[in-house]
């Protein structure tokens, strides 16, 4: 007889759940369907050509030291080669301030571990990413909402919630975003640099998705403009390997960083050492720099796909932004649209995307709105997989 342990579970549990968008993906292995669903980077922008001679080099300069337990901070070499990297987005960092996380996800964990207290005020973006919710659940937050147009999280907004509420911290994913692609200008980049500066607010910059810009200007991270009040964190799944689980987290110098890696202890003890020096040799021989523009050159063609797609198949008072980079887009219909409703519909049809609620720290928004990525198929798979969300929509009541 299979016992019941479920008296046992911690009261902890009440606020976690699965992820809706991985519950989505295992209803997409059947053939012949299309997926605007799962943020996944597309297989053919790995680096295989590399991996052998990366192998080969790993086991020529370590080794057996390769396989073995490293540092909670993070494998040196990698740290030294992730300096200039960070540059690209204006962080600058010395090796000992750089800590290597598993993947973004990892450091999210960590600073609700750290940060968050049963009831504890967390400003969040609206709609904001599903993972961070899923992250910091866990922990008890109160979540609110910082105010978004479709220029991203709208300043005076923020500032009115950290004189209301002063939350624990504040997240965002600036460049970009999951969900919706929208990507912060500069004017408000300075602005909420400025906001969190004067409040002496804690900000948690996500930045996964800033290498992946096909078209306008390359902007600097919040960090860069308020290096003090920011956690900056950024990821190797976009434009190394997503499997290596790899991310790095900039926090602020003193206490901060010690208590990461102390809540990172208690989780996986460090990052798996083999990938590291996987990552650490790949940005050393300048690997990542020559993949960027082929997997920026893979993507843009999809994208523009993507958008003329929508341009041509869907209803006038349906509207989506237009990305200059990232993942994702976001389209939101008229009001009395149900976009899960229409989700069932395009899966019958072969089609998958991710309806627009399942973003909300509110469950009761969005209910109007879908998150189409465009990353993971071709171009004329998303010419078509979109045409046919296009009859599905025209006929929505």
């Amino acid at each position: 007889m299979e016992s019941d342990f479920t008296p046992l579970l911690a009261a902890r549990t009440q606020t976690m759940s699965g992820s809706a968008i991985r519950e989505i993906l295992k209803l997409l292995g059947r053939p012949g369907i299309v997926s605007l669903a799962g943020g996944i980077p597309a297989p053919d922008t790995f680096p295989m050509d590399v991996l052998e001679h990366l192998f080969s080099r790993v086991l020529e300069r370590w080794g057996s030291g390769a396989f073995q337990y490293d540092l909670t901070e993070g494998f040196i070499p990698l740290r030294e080669a992730s300096a200039p990297y960070l540059r690209r987005f204006a962080v600058e960092a010395e090796t000992e301030h750089i800590l290597v996380t598993s993947g973004s996800q990892g450091l999210l964990d960590a600073v609700g571990k750290i940060l968050i207290g049963p009831g504890d005020a967390v400003a969040v973006e609206s709609p904001t990413y599903l993972g961070a919710l899923q992250a910091f659940n866990p922990y008890g937050p109160r979540y609110i909402e910082i105010e978004t147009d479709t220029e991203g999280a709208v300043p005076d907004s923020l500032e009115h919630l950290l004189l209301k509420d002063k939350p624990k911290f504040i997240y965002l994913v600036p460049t970009f975003q999951n969900p919706t692609g929208r990507t912060l200008s500069m004017v408000r980049r300075r602005a909420i640099a400025d906001i969190i500066t004067r409040h002496g607010a804690l900000l948690v910059e996500d930045d996964p998705y800033a290498a992946l810009r096909y078209r306008g200007e390359v902007l600097p991270s919040i960090k860069s403009l308020a290096p003090e009040n920011v956690i900056y964190g950024t990821t190797f799944s976009k434009v190394f390997a997503p499997g290596l689980r790899l991310g790095l987290a900039v926090p602020p110098k003193g206490l901060l960083a010690d208590w990461l890696v102390k809540a990172k202890q208690g989780t996986d003890l460090h990052s798996n050492t083999l990938g590291q020096a996987l990552a650490a040799v790949y940005l050393e021989e300048g690997h990542l720099e020559r993949q960027i523009p082929k997997i920026v050159g893979h993507y843009a063609p999809r994208l523009d796909a993507m958008l003329m797609a929508l341009d041509r198949s869907f209803p006038a008072d349906w509207h989506w932004n237009r990305p200059e980079g990232g993942m994702f887009l976001w389209a939101v219909g008229p009001a009395g649209t149900d976009t899960l409703e229409i989700y069932h519909q395009a899966l019958e049809r072969n089609v998958a995307f991710v309806p627009g609620r399942y973003f909300y720290a509110d469950p009761a928004r969005g209910e109007a709105a879908m998150r189409l990525n465009f990353t993971n198929a071709d171009p004329d798979s998303l010419l078509k997989a979109v045409s046919t969300l296009g009859e599905i929509v025209s006929v929505q009541i």
